[in-house]
């Protein structure tokens, strides 16, 4: 749908990667890069005015996903701030 549009540069798309995994909900979106924490590292890695205060938060980022993925592992379910999370407002 792009491919005849001019800034491509511009464009980043992210997709569904078949990993032949059962796991947790979140886990697959971890999985696919479409998780909150990915989105945002990408863009860090994209936007080079983030500096310092880019790759730091980024580091937290690594470090949060490294403990989703040890949670997962010794529980077999999405860690509660995830698995619990509801929109601000919502009634459930």
């Amino acid at each position: 749908m792009t491919y005849r549009r001019t800034n491509h540069d511009n464009i980043h798309v992210r997709g569904y990667k078949e990993e032949g995994t059962i796991t947790t909900p979140f886990d697959m979106t971890v999985l696919n890069d479409l998780d909150r924490f990915h989105l945002v590292m990408d863009t860090i890695d994209r936007v080079p005015q983030t500096g310092e205060q880019g790759r730091a938060l980024k580091e937290k980022l690594i470090a949060r996903l490294i403990g989703h993925k040890q949670y997962i592992d010794k529980y077999g379910e999405d860690l509660p701030e995830i698995r619990n999370w509801s929109w601000p407002g919502s009634p459930l």
